[in-house]
């Protein structure tokens, strides 16, 4: 009962936090624009890659009608396999600016370029009108004519997709070594720590550098290698909170009860130290976040085509200060959001829990 009023209270009092529930409310967004990538996104095609070259580095709200000529060989995508991959481009997407029926033609004006048409003429179906259809594309295309919007929608699975693995590698092994140096003491931490500080010592983005050349480039590749460099935080602040917590009482009589050390740390201690070791892990949420981008934009994170937000702004940030700004500014201002929801949900985590406190 008494765990109940616990748990209440503190949802009572996180809740309380607006900043805590705004960061909440823009990452449940995020997730569920992640799962439901593919719904969401008006180009539904594998990583969002339709190219469409006549109509590249458009404006916000751009708007042309597509003519949809079907392939000769049809994929159909099940659910399951639209919800991870997406759907095979089954059609060729012509851009015109007009069309018109004459006899048994129809006849349009193949968008080139801006004020210029080509004129053709294919053989007029029954479905050929109900494959002409109009698209906005309201944050304007990339240099190849790709959906920003759609891009920017599935970007959002890598980050939130770094966050979580890098976030999980890290706790792992920081809990371990932090939770064995503090409740061992002696040589055994004097070891974790001399390894935890030559750690500490090699900048981050350097050993990201160097785990991702042994790894090689990749999607999984970059997952592993920003978890193998955020350990070091957990591990120190688990050590610090363990040292304390091994001296209380109740650790005491674990220990005259005759009651294993896996058993002390796993079922007595662990449990009473998570509150700041989920503000830690709130804090390498968007700390991975960053630095996934980080790594995109210099190109040894995630390679094309997939989308990543940090690589969509290597691809567009000559734009900036050019006619199309938002090519890089959207993918820059979804970073922020998201990195932002993640450290407001941290600070609400740390007042909520009473972390100051206990430090």
């Amino acid at each position: 009962m008494q765990i109940g009023k616990n748990n209440a209270s503190f949802g009572k009092r996180l809740f309380k936090n607006k900043g805590a529930t705004i960061g909440l409310i823009l990452i449940v967004i995020n997730l569920l624009l992640a799962v439901f990538a593919y719904f969401f996104a008006p180009d539904n095609t594998s990583n969002a890659n339709r190219i469409i070259a006549q109509i590249g580095s458009k404006q916000p709200g751009f708007s042309i009608q597509f003519l949809q000529l079907p392939k000769e060989h049809q994929v159909p995508a099940s659910f399951f396999t639209q919800l991870l991959n997406g759907t095979t481009n089954n059609a060729q997407f012509v851009p015109i600016t007009s069309h018109a029926i004459k006899g048994d033609s129809l006849v349009y004006e193949q968008f080139v370029d801006d004020g210029i048409t080509e004129r053709k003429a294919i053989k007029n179906t029954a479905s050929i009108n109900k494959s002409i259809r109009k698209q906005t594309f309201y944050l304007g295309t990339d240099k190849f004519g790709r959906d920003i919007l759609s891009r920017l929608i599935l970007g959002a699975r890598v980050s939130l997709g770094v966050g979580l693995i890098a976030v999980i590698i890290s706790l792992s092994i920081g809990i371990l070594l932090g939770a064995i140096a503090g409740y061992f003491k002696g040589w055994v931490d004097d070891v974790v720590m001399w390894f935890t500080n030559v750690i500490w010592s090699i900048p981050t983005l350097l050993l990201v550098f160097a785990i991702t050349l042994v790894l090689g480039k990749g999607f999984w590749q970059v997952f592993i290698a920003v978890g193998l460099t955020m350990w070091v935080n957990v591990a120190r602040l688990v050590r610090g909170q363990v040292l304390a917590v091994r001296e209380l009482e109740y650790i005491e009589a674990t220990r005259a009860l005759g009651y294993s050390d896996t058993r002390t740390i796993v079922k007595h201690i662990l449990p009473n130290i998570l509150g700041p070791v989920m503000v830690i892990a709130a804090s390498n949420f968007a700390s991975a976040i960053v630095i996934e981008a980080g790594l995109s934009f210099l190109g040894v994170g995630v390679q094309p085509p997939q989308p990543s937000w940090g690589l969509m702004i290597k691809e567009n940030y000559n734009f900036i200060i050019t006619h199309n700004p938002m090519l890089a500014l959207a993918p820059g201002i979804a970073i922020m959001q998201l990195v932002l929801a993640f450290n407001l949900l941290g600070n609400g985590l740390r007042d909520a829990l009473n972390v100051k406190a206990k430090l």
